[in-house]
């Protein structure tokens, strides 16, 4: 027999309560709630008379029986779809009111209402947790807060926690693991022992993360299972002071060192774990549960400020925001926690990581968090953004770019080589070298040896970030006073590397002398020692401000001293003025009617600081079509203007288009938000910012492409793509071709190659090739054919070895791999580029 009839047979002969009763309440309601509700899935019966002047006076069975009856009504209601809306829904209004208000549940009405809710899935398709499980639950809490759980209802509640926990599906799973902590909590009343609270999501890190509690003493799990409890509540944007005080007591409980350890090994995990992608719209990284709870952790963390745990949760953040095609970041709330904790942390550690991490995370709106957290920052300091870095950069203990660490009687020199590389020399017990780590270093000092591994690839990633926010710095016109300079950039083993191949400005009030360090110490370009301390203040030297005399005298002296610089400094393409900018005034269009692959551009802009946001169809391309980056220093906003490429349905899977237009740049006022002439722009900020634009069209035109052409494109633009791929150099371009030009003589291909014009010309073996200098692609002799040549990244790069004086040019290297390559044609074994050679 149903429960339903159950139900109709309880109730006796003349009863007040009965089903054709129960049916009238519900019609009567629903008619009262349409002549006020005009949504017919709003119902609110709080205020409904029926409600409160009949079923809100009846006893608990009445009620109870009540909402037994509307929930079978909803699943009967299903099958009738001219009456399933209102009545449904009216129903299931009487459902939640119900279990809203205080209402007497015994082990038998809490047996039928749980059957319920398992047998009738609302509108018969959706997660048992579309039912108000835990208002069912909260009424329990609040019948045995004060009282013992029965036995039968401790049996009832441990077989509907049965059923719950048998549900592996993400949807809505924090709602339905809240249910099972609340039925742990009941089921767990009286017991002597804390209750045992661990990692609920269905994933790797579940079980990762849980048998490693489940591994340690006794005493010490019972405090994990607090602090995995509180972690589960994290679900604030960041965490109140409340949280971090009776977390803070709970780490002292369980002593620092012992946290650290085990949560380390978890940000380790996770940092290496893999995401998972289940379908096209599904993809599992960490479960939802775990993410909050984990972001509960890593705010634990912020009480702590050692280089190892500040390291971890800033390789977790950036984890956490890398995106996964067609769904975004992995874990944002965990990564938006680690920024938090890295603001909050003791010292200035963690602003040096947040420095970092602001030219490695892509995401606009992360960027501005992390912004904000420098700022801030400052601002407690005290002192300047851009002092605030200089003071968070960890030197590692390095002096003069190297550091030495010993192993018994060997040792290990790390020697920063350039910005991201170093290498590691070891030395035997008589001082003589070893080509490979000692056998007793490996079998002695393991642990040792990871740590100074740890910290090469640290030093790399800082010297890496150091590099790009120095040529950022480039745009900014920074002034700097020479005691900051000594300490933060001299002083400081790391920096020091970096800035003493850079050219300075010393100044006083009335002089400037450019200098850069050589042999032991600061020297002109003629030569002639400077003396710093004689000066007050430091800046960049900037090409843009100088004469053209006295650039090439820098690079001349550069090439002849074999000074190669970590960023394009005296090399740097500085970008002027024109007519044709004077005659449009407040705009200029030299940039302007470019084809950019959109995503490679919106990569570019972020890395050098732009805002943008991608556009997609489902908008028009409307709403964000620029990009912009502001410029404090001077007040002003850039704009690079583009519009969507809307050409035979040119988007991708998720909408958003494949190509862009690019149209004119703007500079703004951000007092006034109203455009400057161009001319009013300082020179130094509009060279730069010219110089990043020419980088992105340089980098993300589809010109650029070899295969554009030859895939099909987009029809419509082949002209752009051979006029591009084989015009006039653009100032990078220009650039390339006098390094070339200085750089020919000195390479083996010399006597097969020179510059003509636009191009690099090879004559091999079996054609001469040309080789376009700005977009590094090819066209054969006699009949200027195109020949497609797509670059291998395994492939040697014929630069290394080669002196440039600036770190490398990436079209350079290019380049100078398609020249070597082709001055031996006749070795080509590659057949989709010989059968290309020999159609004639």
């Amino acid at each position: 027999m149903g429960l339903f009839n159950k139900i109709k047979q309880s109730f006796s002969k003349g009863s007040a309560s009965s089903p054709s009763k129960f049916d009238d309440i519900i019609t009567r309601a629903q008619i009262e709630d349409a002549k006020t509700n005009s949504w017919y899935y709003d119902v609110k019966l709080s205020e409904n008379s029926v409600y409160k002047n009949e079923v809100a006076t009846w006893d608990d069975k009445e009620r109870v029986a009540l909402l037994l009856y509307c929930i079978e009504k909803i699943d009967a209601y299903r099958h009738e779809m001219e009456r399933k809306d209102a009545l449904t829904y009216v129903c299931f209004g009487f459902v939640q009111q119900l279990l809203k208000v205080n209402i007497n549940l015994d082990a038998t009405d809490a047996e039928q209402l749980f059957q319920h809710f398992i047998n009738y899935k609302r509108w018969g398709t959706f997660n048992i947790m579309e039912w108000p499980v835990g208002l069912a639950i909260g009424q329990l809490v609040k019948i045995y807060k004060s009282k013992p759980l029965d036995d039968d209802m401790r049996s009832v509640l441990a077989d509907f926690r049965e059923t719950l926990a048998l549900i592996t599906s993400e949807y809505e799973s924090k709602a339905r693991l809240k249910v099972l902590e609340k039925i742990d909590t009941l089921l767990h009343i009286g017991a002597e022992e804390e209750k045992a609270v661990l990692f609920l999501g269905k994933d790797p890190f579940q079980y990762f993360a849980n048998e490693m509690i489940e591994a340690l003493p006794q005493q010490e799990k019972q405090t994990w299972y607090k602090l995995i409890s509180k972690a589960q509540k994290a679900t604030a944007g960041k965490p109140t002071a409340k949280y971090l005080k009776e977390t803070n007591e709970l780490l002292k409980e369980l002593g620092t060192d012992k946290f650290k350890k085990v949560f380390n090994e978890w940000l380790i995990f996770l940092v290496d774990l893999k995401e998972e992608i289940r379908s096209p719209y599904d993809f599992l990284y960490v479960s939802s549960v775990n993410a909050e709870a984990m972001k509960g952790f890593v705010w634990m963390a912020s009480h702590f400020h050692d280089q190892v745990t500040l390291r971890n949760v800033a390789a977790m953040a950036e984890r956490a925001y890398r995106k996964v095609p067609g769904f975004g970041p992995v874990a944002a709330a965990i990564g938006n926690a680690c920024l938090f904790t890295l603001y909050q942390s003791k010292g200035l550690d963690g602003i040096g990581h947040l420095s970092r991490l602001k030219l490695r995370i892509k995401q606009t709106s992360t960027q501005k968090v992390i912004e904000q957290y420098i700022e801030k920052a400052a601002i407690e300091q005290g002192v300047s953004t851009h002092m605030i870095e200089d003071m968070a950069v960890e030197s590692f203990r390095f002096l003069d770019g190297q550091r030495e660490f010993q192993f018994d009687d060997y040792k290990c020199i790390i020697k920063i080589t350039a910005p991201g590389k170093s290498e590691a020399s070891w030395f035997k017990p008589d001082g003589s070298p070893q080509k490979s780590i000692p056998a007793i270093v490996k079998d002695r000092f393991a642990a040792r040896l990871k740590k100074m591994r740890d910290t090469q690839k640290q030093v790399d990633q800082t010297t890496s970030a150091q590099r790009d926010r120095i040529d950022r710095m480039l745009k900014s016109g920074r002034l700097m006073t020479m005691n900051e300079f000594q300490s933060n950039y001299l002083d400081n083993g790391l920096m020091s590397f970096l800035s003493k191949r850079i050219i300075w400005n010393f100044c006083t009030d009335n002089t400037i002398q450019s200098a850069i360090f050589l042999s032991g110490k600061w020297v002109t370009n003629l030569s002639i020692e400077v003396t710093p301390s004689d000066y007050t203040h430091v800046s960049l030297w900037h090409p843009a401000l100088q004469t053209i005399a006295e650039i090439q005298a820098w690079r001349e002296f550069l090439i002849a001293e074999k000074i190669s610089q970590p960023i394009k400094q005296a090399f740097r393409e500085v970008y002027l003025l024109t007519d044709a900018e004077l005659n449009t005034k407040s705009y200029s269009n030299r940039m302007a009617a470019h084809v950019l692959k959109q995503h490679q551009f919106n990569v570019l802009a972020k890395t050098r600081g732009w805002k943008y946001s991608l556009l997609g169809a489902f908008d028009n391309g409307i709403n964000n079509d620029l990009a912009s980056v502001i410029l404090p220093e001077y007040k002003l906003r850039a704009e690079y203007w583009v519009n969507e490429l809307n050409v035979d349905d040119g988007w991708n899977d998720t909408g958003i288009w494949n190509y862009i237009t690019t149209d004119q740049i703007r500079f703004v006022n951000l007092e006034t938000n109203e455009t400057v002439d161009l001319i009013d722009v300082p020179p130094l900020v509009f060279s730069e910012v010219f110089r990043d634009v020419d980088l992105f069209v340089g980098v993300a035109s589809v010109g650029n492409d070899p295969t554009w052409q030859d895939s099909g494109g987009v029809p419509a633009y082949r002209d752009y793509w051979q006029g591009y791929a084989f015009g006039e150099l653009s100032e990078i371009a220009k650039n390339r071709k006098e390094i070339l030009t200085g750089l020919l003589p000195r390479l083996k291909i010399s006597k097969v190659a020179e510059i003509r014009d636009k191009f690099l010309v090879v004559k091999g073996t079996m054609r001469t090739y040309k080789i376009h200098i700005g977009s590094t692609n090819i066209l054969m002799e006699p009949n200027d054919q195109y020949l497609c040549i797509v670059p291998d990244r395994s492939q040697k790069n014929h630069a290394e070895g080669v002196f440039l004086p600036f770190e490398g040019d990436n079209g350079l290297s290019i380049i100078l791999s398609k020249a070597f390559l082709l001055a031996e044609d006749n070795k080509i074994t590659d057949s989709t580029i010989t059968s290309q050679i020999n159609r004639k």
